[in-house]
């Protein structure tokens, strides 16, 4: 606030450039104010117009033309989609409620780290409708996140009993990492078996050999993580980023044995 009122007493005085900076500020002010971007709004009234020019580039030039933007295509500042499919899978869940949107939302918290917020909403798609074995997947695996690997198990595998490739085998996948939270090593060692028959995921891989390995099956290990080694070496750019975790448990692992 002392921030506006300042520029606002420079501009008494007759300076132009400060006339424009407050115009811009007061612009990106209602514009935040007609998004309802609370948070936002604050920081532009509070902290003069660097907030605004840092609001500009992280949102209003992101949010396109319907919005007064212009629509960059191409680019994008993290958390800008988020907040976009937040924002339109509420809208219609206001208008719709639909099982499906609330669904979607809850994906979108969970790919944001917020368990919470996802759980409510699975569990909202699910008095909507409750035998979407997409969203009972989800709540599965949100639950494990939370280390509620008891309350996952039973949706985990209600899904499995109707369709045993759920979503490419991500389901097994995470009823394999129930099982082991829960200690049934014998049954998850299984699971991982059937993952990797179908598919050669690193998670999978490594938690493999991590089992096998706390089993005394050494050789066996090693043979899943120098699979995991080599893929790593030949993968392109984006997938050594996006397995780089599993590829330090393999390297780790392999230090071990």
């Amino acid at each position: 606030m002392l921030g506006l009122i300042q520029e606002l007493m420079q501009v008494s005085l007759g300076n132009p450039l400060v006339l424009l900076l407050v115009g811009f500020q007061i612009w990106m002010l209602v514009d935040a104010i007609r998004r309802e971007e609370w948070i936002w709004a604050v920081f532009i009234f509070l902290f003069t117009t660097f907030s605004a020019l840092f609001y500009y580039f992280m949102v209003y030039r992101m949010q396109g033309p319907a919005a007064g933007g212009l629509g960059l295509r191409g680019f994008e500042l993290p958390g800008a989609a988020d907040r976009r499919r937040i924002k339109e899978l509420e809208a219609r869940i206001h208008h719709l409620d639909k099982a499906r949107d609330h669904s979607d939302l809850g994906d979108v918290y969970f790919s944001r780290g917020k368990l919470t917020k996802a759980e409510a909403c699975y569990r909202k798609a699910l008095e909507r409708d409750p035998e979407d074995d997409d969203t009972l997947s989800h709540l599965g695996q949100c639950l494990l996140r939370q280390g509620r690997a008891a309350e996952a198990k039973p949706l985990l595998e209600k899904v499995l009993a109707a369709d045993a490739r759920h979503d490419f085998g991500y389901t097994l996948m995470a009823l394999a990492e129930t099982q082991t939270a829960l200690g049934e090593v014998d049954a998850a060692l299984l699971n991982w078996k059937r993952v990797l028959e179908h598919n050669s995921y690193p998670r999978a891989r490594v938690q493999y050999a991590e089992l096998l390995a706390s089993k005394g099956r050494v050789d066996e290990a090693q043979a899943e993580i120098d699979e995991v080694l080599a893929d790593g070496d030949h993968s392109a750019a984006f997938e050594k980023s996006r397995n780089a975790v599993w590829i330090r448990r393999a390297r780790k692992l392999e230090s071990r044995l």
